[in-house]
């Protein structure tokens, strides 16, 4: 966590507590307005969630202010899967309290190719075969991230 950021959130949140790096995850990027990291069910390897830094449950609650911000790093995130993974394209979501498994806003962008079996909103999951394999995917998109 950069050391100039500090963190106001919930303590029973999941990814309150993956911003505070008090739970572990596969940090992508990390500055002062959000925390990307790898799903830990992603639909497809490289599958990436964008948090803003502070808790807020949904984009209604999002202050206008950090809207911009927020986005930014989705938008960013969402043209790094290309060179990442050998992507086509990418799929950015983001729910609302009904199917949103945490309630933390969180948008996610997922690397896409042509008939990679993703129809409508049924998003079947799969898992990294390790930590090292997840670590891996994270890597290269923290790379592609910084060349861009």
């Amino acid at each position: 966590m950069p050391p100039h950021v500090t963190v106001a959130g919930v303590t029973d949140c999941l990814f309150c507590r993956i911003v505070a790096g008090t739970v572990p995850a596969q940090i992508v990027l990390d500055d002062e307005a959000a925390v990307a990291f790898l799903d830990a069910r992603p639909v497809f390897k490289g599958h990436v969630l964008v948090v803003p830094r502070q808790h807020y449950e949904t984009l209604p609650d999002l202050p206008a202010d950090l809207v911009g911000p927020l986005f930014s790093r989705v938008q960013r995130l969402s043209a790094a899967v290309l060179p990442a993974f050998g992507a086509q394209g990418s799929f950015v979501a983001l729910n609302n309290t009904v199917s949103q498994s945490v309630p933390h806003l969180h948008v996610h962008v997922v690397p896409r190719t042509r008939g990679d079996g993703l129809r409508g909103f049924f998003w079947p999951r799969v898992k990294y075969a390790s930590d090292d394999e997840a670590a891996g995917y994270a890597r290269r998109l923290r790379d592609a991230l910084e060349s861009a």
